[in-house]
């Protein structure tokens, strides 16, 4: 069945219970408050901005937005782009974008006017819905951008160049359009995070979107009672997927705008939210802020938070040592996945195995995982080949891109991720590293992950990244970019000597003190940095000759 069916069951059972809540902490709320936002707010405090929606309005939204492009000629099979921050517009929009049988196509928030318009006619869009932050971008491409497309504007005063959502669907019936969907009609297209090159384009079915809902329900068993707090950006898949268990169990969910630790406490204890899912880089910065007494549990109501979940990035086991001492009664988990096996879920480690944290863990529901050398053959136990994954929520392809297709997607429907893993005695997988980031130095494999993990053990290191460096003898080195924590000094000696307990041929070459680029969604932007430091080193050692 198609994840639309769970809006109108939603709909049907809980119209009148609360849906969505969106919080941005950083906008003060100039409007009049209900009683019961008002009694959210201390005294000493000033309203954020706080806005709600029930199942029945979300569901109504949604299908006045379907009603709406069908009116404007849209089709099954057509394309409708969302760029916009996270908002209680996002998501009705984005389901209304599927009752119509058109294919969602999530923008990232971060992509430049000239990547809007080649992902827009990568993806072939026909509607490209934005918000006022994307206004600039949108423009400076406009005369390219609207050629065959409709633009429309989510916001307050909607440009020249652009249709006002407010007023195009402020007519639209809100009954559902009862266009026929089925498991195999295509879904949604989501672009590859870019942190090995370009997007490419990533063709889903709704069948894939219903596994992707089960899976996070059964992995975190998200009940009524549950609030989820949703920080990531929508238009990935990892935020939404993981929001897709709140839809399956029809429970609250909050979308917060603002990573600060203080904003993540304030609206788990305002809002009582009991599933948070957190990037690395945000439950490093809460641990700091508790450690230096910046913030105090005391201060905030967190008893019914029941589940901290982390992604996006191999997880410290550290971080959660520190994360326990802090917060004993919590569940943890971590959960590994792709836009192209739809998010995460695909290998998932569990509340019940939290002993195994560094491991991303074992397959997940519905999921089939094995490792193979370059050949595709099956390696040994303890041994580093590629991951590879198998499930209802694959990818059918990279949309216009049979050759990329081909390369990742073997002909009996597994997907070689890319990644770098092994698997221990116990049949937990650990991942080692990214295939394009294994550096090669003097005939041997370095896998950056693992020199990662080893140097986050340092105390004063905030957040570290290790790409390989142009050698003239070696071929390249390995080279770590150190982020040192605030407060805190560090020197190159300091971290050769932290790193004798390494295998010397593991040890960094070159120290760089700067900050660790991360997108949105917590990876770190490696392409980035060999491009800032890898040019900059061969040049270096061309001088020297």
């Amino acid at each position: 069945m198609p994840i639309t069916d769970y809006l109108e069951r939603n709909h049907m059972l809980y119209g009148n219970e609360t849906a969505l809540i969106e919080l941005n902490p950083e906008q003060k709320d100039t409007r009049r408050v209900t009683w019961k936002e008002y009694s959210l707010i201390q005294p000493t405090q000033t309203a954020s901005y706080r806005r709600e929606i029930s199942w029945q309005v979300f569901d109504e939204k949604a299908n006045r937005f379907a009603n709406m492009l069908l009116g404007r000629g849209i089709q099954k099979g057509d394309k409708v782009a969302i760029l916009m921050m996270n908002c209680l517009e996002w998501l009705p929009i984005y389901f209304g974008v599927l009752k119509t049988g058109a294919l969602a196509v999530p923008f990232n928030f971060r992509y430049s006017a000239d990547e809007i318009l080649y992902c827009a006619d990568l993806a072939e869009v026909d509607v490209l819905v934005f918000g006022p932050e994307f206004i600039g971008r949108v423009e400076s491409v406009v005369d390219k951008v609207s050629e065959r497309r409709l633009l429309i504007y989510v916001g307050e005063n909607c440009p020249t160049f652009a249709e006002s959502y407010r007023e195009l669907v402020a007519d639209c019936s809100s009954e559902a359009p009862g266009i026929l969907l089925s498991d195999d009609d295509d879904a949604a297209i989501y672009f590859s995070s870019g942190t090995t090159g370009f997007p490419k384009a990533i063709l889903h079915k709704h069948r894939s979107l219903m596994h992707a809902a089960i899976v996070e329900q059964k992995h975190h068993s998200t009940g009524r009672g549950d609030c989820f707090l949703c920080i990531p950006p929508l238009y990935h898949t990892g935020a939404k997927m993981h929001w897709f268990g709140s839809l399956v169990s029809g429970s609250r969910a909050v979308l917060l705008r603002g990573t600060k630790p203080e904003y993540i406490l304030k609206a788990v204890s305002q809002e009582l939210c009991t599933i948070v899912w957190l990037l690395v880089p945000w439950a490093q910065d809460i641990l700091d802020a508790l450690d230096s007494g910046a913030l105090k549990i005391s201060d905030y109501h967190l008893d019914q938070w029941r589940l901290m979940h982390i992604g996006a990035q191999p997880v410290p086991p550290s971080l959660v040592r520190r994360w326990l001492k802090y917060f004993p009664h919590h569940q943890c988990d971590t959960n590994y996945g792709l836009s192209a096996s739809i998010g995460p879920g695909c290998v998932h480690l569990g509340v019940e195995n939290v002993h195994k944290v560094g491991a991303i863990g074992v397959p997940g529901y519905g999921w089939e995982c094995r490792i193979e050398d370059a050949d595709g053959n099956p390696v040994r136990q303890g041994e580093a080949g590629e991951l590879c994954v198998k499930g209802p929520g694959v990818m059918t392809c990279y949309y216009r891109n049979p050759e990329a297709t081909k390369e990742v997607l073997t002909e009996d429907g597994w997907l070689r991720t890319g990644d770098v893993a092994v698997q221990d005695e116990d049949g937990f997988i650990f991942l080692v590293d990214r295939k394009k980031d294994v550096i090669v130095s003097g005939g041997e494999n370095l896998y950056p992950v693992q020199i990662e993990d080893f140097l986050r053990k340092n105390d004063k290191i905030y957040d570290v990244a290790v790409i390989g460096l142009p050698d003239k003898r070696q071929g390249e080195i390995a080279g770590a970019i150190i982020s040192v924590k605030e407060g805190m000094t560090l020197t190159e000696d300091e971290v050769n000597a932290f790193c004798q307990d390494l295998p010397r041929y593991k040890r960094p070459r070159k120290i760089i003190f700067a900050p660790v680029p991360r997108n949105a969604t917590g990876k770190i932007e490696k392409p980035l940095l060999r491009k800032m430091y890898g040019q900059e080193h061969l040049v270096a050692f061309e001088n020297q000759e």
